[in-house]
């Protein structure tokens, strides 16, 4: 079976620059639940750096693939707001400037030509997002990456690892841990090693280094697939 493993990086829009209907729908439900100033103004800004987690706040700045076969990948990347960053290629990554609906369209191209989808927390995060985003640019996605949670009823054209499922039983593990936990068990080099997190993306993207978040990005990428490695080696039964 061709393994396509993938992985999404996004920043939320500018709150001020939001109008004031839509920062008054936000921030309705912190004002009835803040009992104070201070509590006030630590729930507004939690939300503030949070607006990257919903596709109706946020937007993809980063798609990654890796072809687990042949071990070769690409990141599909935005351009930084400055726009000084150019494709790129490093190791056995492509690394090409996009917009987010030429990332979108391309995803989805390269999608049709795979029958399994590794990730970790895709379910929750990563697909729902790529659909909506998709949807919003008056894109189709190709495959439905959602359909039927459980291995052994998934479509034969779309089976779907969410690796945090799989390593956590669907939840029977009661702390199911983040990816640097779980390579950090398995010996795997994280993905944070090198002193980028998710939580840096916007700020390197504001900043004009679009390419950090590429190289972010793929190091992701490696990880997952190393950690699925260790899945089917261990832990897949049938």
């Amino acid at each position: 079976m061709a393994t396509l493993v993938f992985d999404i990086e996004t920043v939320g829009e500018d709150f001020e620059s939001l109008d004031e209907m839509t920062q008054e729908v936000l921030t309705r439900w912190i004002k009835r639940e803040s009992d104070s100033g201070e509590g006030y103004t630590a729930a507004l800004t939690d939300l503030k750096d949070g607006l990257g987690f919903s596709p109706l706040t946020g937007e993809i700045v980063a798609i990654g693939i890796y072809d687990v076969e042949r071990s070769k990948g690409a990141v599909y990347f935005q351009a930084s707001p400055k726009g000084q960053e150019k494709s790129f290629e490093e190791d056995e990554f492509k690394h090409e400037v996009m917009t987010e609906k030429e990332m979108l369209s391309r995803f989805w191209e390269v999608v049709e030509k795979y029958d399994t989808f590794v990730t970790f927390n895709g379910r929750a995060f990563d697909v729902p997002f790529l659909m909506i985003r998709s949807a919003i640019h008056g894109i189709r996605p190709s495959k439905n990456l959602l359909a039927n949670r459980y291995l052994n009823y998934q479509p034969g054209n779309a089976r779907h690892v969410d690796l945090i499922e799989q390593l956590s039983f669907y939840g029977a593990l009661r702390r199911r841990g983040s990816l640097h936990l779980w390579c950090r068990a398995f010996g795997i080099e994280s993905p944070k090693i090198q002193g980028v997190a998710g939580d840096d993306v916007k700020e390197l993207f504001e900043s004009g280094k679009s390419d950090a978040i590429a190289r972010y990005n793929a190091r992701d990428l490696r990880a997952t697939a190393a950690l699925y490695d260790r899945y089917r080696q261990f832990l897949q039964f049938g």
